[in-house]
């Protein structure tokens, strides 16, 4: 990509090294503007987190914000080199086609990044669930989960690509749409990545971070079962349902790889498997980019 002769914050031999390490390069601009934007991917699928990154163009500029659509706004976070980084996330239920990034700095200085958001087609699958499972849950878990899931913390505890944390069979891919007792669930999809193994069978934290929940059947947490919330920090959090056993506690900091539970059948389940959801700021986005590629 021949970059634009007016954008003097990026000198070729860094264009090069960015190329080559994979990462896109979006250059838009006036020199008069304060910062140099980087996407990745710059093509996403529904599904995909994108990683925006600005570039401060002088030692002058602040920390900016970035918002999607005018609509949406989403925390940045200051990373190595002096840049600020901001992880979009993107879901079924969006809309495919055109999506506006803005990084905005002081004033009037704004960036506006103009990108298409890919259509996918997720597979349909029918479940039936016995009646005793078709109304589960109970208000404590509820509230629990959704205080989890909107745990943004400013300190960066992953690094690099995560591990898978299940060696078992993956049985049910990110974003499949279902029907429940043959009624379509209109809002529902998949909100993670399921991996069939035998009760018992051992459960790994994917990146490190800290145990923001535990939640056992004990405690009330009849849909989800036995669960545990990793804190990933900056917005992104794990969260492994389902399972025979718990071998964390709240508060616990944990490494890649470290065995945190094992694998069952407890809460809406109709067999021994390990459920993993990846939420980055609240929404539930597709955990195999974040294994193949991962973010820096």
């Amino acid at each position: 990509m021949e970059p634009n002769r007016d954008t003097p914050g990026l000198t070729r031999r860094s264009l090069l090294a960015a190329a080559a390490a994979g990462t896109t390069v979006v250059l838009l601009g006036r020199p008069a503007q304060a910062y140099d934007v980087i996407l990745n991917p710059d093509a996403p699928e529904l599904g995909d987190t994108i990683s925006v990154i600005a570039v401060p163009r002088t030692s002058a500029s602040t920390q900016p914000r970035v918002t999607v659509n005018d609509s949406l706004e989403y925390p940045t976070f200051p990373i190595s080199g002096n840049r600020f980084r901001a992880l979009v996330p993107t879901s079924p239920l969006d809309p495919p086609g055109r999506m506006v990034i803005r990084v905005i700095g002081d004033g009037s200085d704004t960036r506006n990044l103009a990108l298409g958001l890919k259509n996918r087609n997720f597979p349909t699958q029918r479940i039936t669930l016995s009646p005793s499972q078709s109304n589960l849950g109970t208000q404590h878990e509820f509230d629990r989960v959704a205080a989890f899931k909107n745990i943004v913390s400013p300190e960066r505890y992953w690094n690099g690509a995560m591990q898978r944390p299940s060696s078992g069979r993956t049985s049910t891919q990110y974003g499949v749409r279902r029907y429940y007792n043959g009624v379509f669930a209109q809002d529902y999809y998949h909100r993670g990545l399921d991996y069939a193994a035998a009760t018992g069978s051992p459960v790994a934290a994917p990146a490190a971070g800290r145990i923001a929940l535990v939640g056992r059947v004990a405690d009330g947490f009849e849909l989800h079962g036995n669960t545990i919330g990793i804190d990933h920090g900056q917005g992104v959090l794990s969260i492994m349902i389902h399972l025979s056993r718990i071998d964390v506690n709240e508060g616990d900091r944990v490494q890649p790889g470290q065995v945190i539970g094992a694998i069952g059948s407890t809460g809406a389940s109709t067999g021994p498997h390990l459920h993993w959801g990846l939420y980055v700021n609240g929404i539930s986005v597709d955990p195999v980019p974040w294994m193949t590629r991962g973010f820096e």
